[in-house]
């Protein structure tokens, strides 16, 4: 009788467990059983191994083959166990030393010719075996690079099964053919999942630098909603822009992200595990260093926004925007499910979705951007342009973003139409992306050492709590919103969101704590009433 084993990485949302894949050999009939709650993919690999292992070179034992995965309570999907499977059953069969890989973390889907082809999850599988103190990982060439991200683990990369029992067993390790020069390398299918960026509307971040290229700059006028913008990015406060059509709003928010500070070391992990997860992780540049943006279509569902699919839930829109911007254009033609169904991810910064088979949960730390239009035809509040939607239907068409929702919007700007001098260039070129994100960098510095030693990062995470007891604003600072709180202008949660937007404005005109002057202009980018404010960037 010959036992061996080998251990692989089972993902649950974007966390995983390690889980010990086991391989018993008996005498007997020859046949070859998997336990452990497999799936259908993972089933398959029964006939995936058995090939790979034969047209490898090996001698498949003949004898009653039992192959378990433990712990056998947690369900296990995904092709990537293969590998984990072929060295078990071969470290049985005594073709390689069972102590070889015995405490080698090992992902990857095997060909029938026994080439490793990559697999999505590659970075939240190794950060698991490396939290669970594994050091030695073993994954496919291309994604190499992708679990080398993780600190203290010896990642090796293999091109074949023939390769890694070579490795494994001291012998000189044979070469593989590489795809010629020009030739597309079909082993990057398994890293993509086709039309899962363009089904969410992720900007590419590498590919051909789109997202970079665009400037504030190119924004003609609009100075009350640029300057709500620079306050959005400075505090990650979430921003409502409605106006008319034409007026640039979704022009705005498509800037957003080249003001936002650069992702730090952990937060890029955070993001690329997601997106791993995802299948939309671009080949060859693992690592994203840059808030991601996410813009979904209004048809989107409710699952595809928060997360869900069949079986167990997969990252919707709001974990793919994680520590970037998700933009909803067109907001009130979303469903009423779907919107509302963003009030838990802006308030925790993470999303439980709960299925029958089993319930995860999935990041989903963003900064919202809202565009919407006054009625139905767009033309409500513009002077003589001729609106024909009756009082009911503006009324129901604005009714669509709930109380509950928009009481979580920290800024809401009404964008005005583009005067001609400003569209014709009369009015001067406005500040460049690279002069606006210089500011927020230095207000998020301010930030990060006010906060330094908290669990927060930015205003926007600060509670009320502390805002009101430890972080207070100047005496005297607080009279006009206590008086719009008494009037019912205000709830609670808006008072404390009025609170963290003045810190923002303070931090970007370098002052200590803000005073009065800075929670007018809080107040007025919360409520849209005017209160005399100047919307002017940098310092007053």
């Amino acid at each position: 009788m010959g036992f061996a084993r080998a251990c692989s990485v089972a993902l649950v949302g974007v966390e995983g467990v390690v889980v010990e894949v086991q391989a018993d050999l008996e005498p007997g009939v020859a046949a070859f059983t998997l336990v452990g709650l497999p799936d259908k993919s993972l089933v398959e690999s029964r006939d995936r191994v058995r090939a790979a292992v034969v047209n490898s070179g090996a001698e498949w034992p003949q004898k009653k083959l039992t192959v378990g995965l433990s712990p056998a309570s947690v369900p296990k999907s995904g092709s990537g166990f293969d590998l984990a499977v072929a060295c078990a059953v071969l470290g049985a069969a005594e073709r390689i030393d069972p102590a070889a890989v015995a405490d080698v973390v090992m992902i990857g889907e095997l060909g029938l010719d026994g080439r490793v082809r990559p697999v999505r999850g590659v970075l939240p599988a190794v950060l698991a075996a490396a939290e669970a103190g594994y050091r030695q990982v073993v994954v496919p060439e291309q994604t190499a690079g992708e679990a080398a991200l993780v600190p203290g683990v010896s990642v090796l990369g293999v091109r074949s099964l023939r390769q890694l029992i070579a490795v494994l067993g001291d012998e000189p390790v044979p070469d593989e053919p590489a795809p010629g020069p020009g030739r597309p390398d079909a082993m990057l299918a398994g890293l993509m999942v086709p039309g899962a960026g363009l089904g969410t509307g992720l900007a590419p971040l590498s590919a051909d630098g789109a997202a970079q290229r665009l400037d504030l700059a190119d924004v003609a006028g609009q100075g009350r909603a640029r300057k709500a913008l620079e306050v959005a990015a400075a505090g990650g406060h979430h921003l409502l822009l409605s106006g008319p059509p034409g007026a640039g709003k979704t022009m705005l928010a498509e800037r957003i992200t080249a003001i936002l500070p650069p992702l730090s070391r952990q937060e890029s992990l955070e993001v690329t595990a997601v997106h791993s997860v995802a299948g939309i992780l671009p080949p060859g540049e693992p690592l994203i260093s840059s808030a991601p943006y996410c813009a979904p279509h209004h048809s989107a569902t409710m699952q595809s926004l928060v997360g869900g699919g069949n079986g167990l839930p997969r990252p919707g829109a709001v974990s793919l925007a994680h520590r970037g911007v998700l933009f909803l254009d067109e907001a009130p033609e979303f469903s009423g499910r779907a919107l509302d169904a963003l009030r838990q991810p802006l308030e925790s910064g993470h999303v439980v979705v709960a299925r029958a088979a089993g319930v995860v949960r999935l990041p989903a730390r963003f900064l919202m951007v809202l565009a919407a239009n006054p009625c139905p035809c767009g033309r409500h509040t513009l002077a003589g342009a001729g609106c024909e939607c009756p009082p009911s239907a503006v009324r129901r068409y604005q009714a669509r973003l709930s109380g509950p929702l928009l009481d979580r919007v920290d800024l809401r700007v009404e964008v005005e139409p583009v005067a001609r001098a400003d569209l014709m260039g009369g009015g001067g070129r406005g500040e460049s992306s690279a002069e606006v994100a210089a500011r927020v960098r230095e207000a998020r510095k301010r930030a990060a050492e006010r906060l330094a030693g908290t669990p927060w990062a930015t205003n926007s995470e600060v509670p009320g709590h502390e805002l009101r007891t430890r972080l207070v604003a100047a005496p005297g600072a607080l009279m006009a919103a206590e008086r719009d709180m008494e009037r019912g202008i205000l709830t609670a949660r808006g008072l404390d969101r009025v609170l963290r937007v003045a810190w923002t404005v303070a931090d970007l005109r370098a002052a200590d704590r803000p005073d009065a002057s800075d929670i007018a202009m809080a107040l007025e980018l919360r409520t849209g009433i005017q209160r005399g404010v100047p919307m002017q960037a940098g310092a007053r």
